[in-house]
């Protein structure tokens, strides 16, 4: 069996980070890994305690560039290995028995997948979703997760392919990267994971889900949907860059900005005078880079 390289990008998150790599080294008794944190120019004290995890392969960046940057640090460490397959897994998450040997064992059994997700579940909410498979709305401009914040039900068909796996738990082919490429970095955060996949669909390859593989995540089940001022700016940045390189038509562009401004006046009208600005601050801020990505 070769060796899986498990990529886990820290920022600020040395606990969460290393409850992760204890869960995966107490569930994963069957797997050949190594594991690979990088640490994102952490402002705490993460790499120093990170230093002090035994049997890890610690990467330090200078700088924090973002998610893609971050990860695809690791992405090269193992490609110098020549891995053939690499995990990239959310540092807040909690692995359980064999599901991420599983996931191997299920990506070698089917080479038309480039790309593979699990079964991923609230931490807080062990019974709710919070993603089982997942599209691209190629109208909106968006990513859609299934059964979203639903009960999860025993079925027998617990392996699918889908058109977006999530970046929290994203196994890769490595030999897919010849036509891909590495992580997008333009995004920083948000949206990398959604043009990974494009892209991935885009060269040929399938993207699939396992539900016999799941993992436990720490974002919080009970969370509303408006998001904070950082992920409004971001997404709201990020999801007209994306439809910037897809080549989305007018009417795409058209429903945006109508649905922003209903959605911008909700904010003033509830007082959100922090989120209504973050919106603003993404849309200006997708202008600055909106030619970059023209020329490209």
């Amino acid at each position: 069996m070769n060796k899986l390289y498990i990529i886990l990008l820290n920022y600020n998150g040395y606990q969460d980070t290393i409850d992760c790599i204890d869960s995966i080294n107490k569930c994963e008794k069957k797997l050949d890994y190594e594991i690979v944190v990088v640490d994102n120019c952490s402002t705490d004290d993460s790499y120093n305690k990170l230093k002090k995890v035994k049997n890890i392969k610690l990467i330090k960046n200078p700088v924090n560039n973002g998610f893609s940057a971050g990860n695809n640090l690791g992405i090269k460490y193992a490609l110098e290995q020549n891995a053939e397959y690499v995990l990239l897994l959310n540092n807040d998450t909690i692995d359980t028995v064999d599901s991420i040997y599983k996931m191997l064992e299920k990506i070698k059994s089917d080479e038309s997948v480039g790309i593979l997700g699990c079964r991923i579940m609230y931490y807080d909410n062990k019974n709710l979703i919070n993603y089982y498979g997942g599209s691209i709305d190629w109208f909106k401009g968006t990513a859609i997760m299934h059964n979203y914040k639903k009960e999860y039900q025993e079925t027998q068909n617990n392996y699918f392919y889908c058109e977006y796996v999530t970046g929290c738990s994203m196994l890769i082919r490595t030999s897919i990267l010849d036509k891909t490429g590495l992580l997008p970095e333009e995004y920083f955060m948000y949206y990398e994971d959604v043009d990974f996949c494009a892209k991935a669909k885009e060269s040929g390859y399938k993207l699939a889900v396992t539900g016999d593989s799941y993992i436990y995540h720490k974002a919080s089940s009970a969370s509303g949907g408006e998001g904070n001022p950082f992920a409004i700016e971001w997404n709201t940045r990020n999801r007209l860059l994306f439809m910037k390189k897809y080549n989305f038509k007018f009417r795409s562009y058209l429903f945006f900005y109508l649905t922003r401004i209903i959605v911008g006046m909700k904010y003033i009208i509830k007082g959100k005078n922090k989120h209504f600005k973050s919106m603003r601050k993404g849309i200006k801020e997708y202008k600055k880079v909106r030619r970059k990505v023209w020329a490209n």
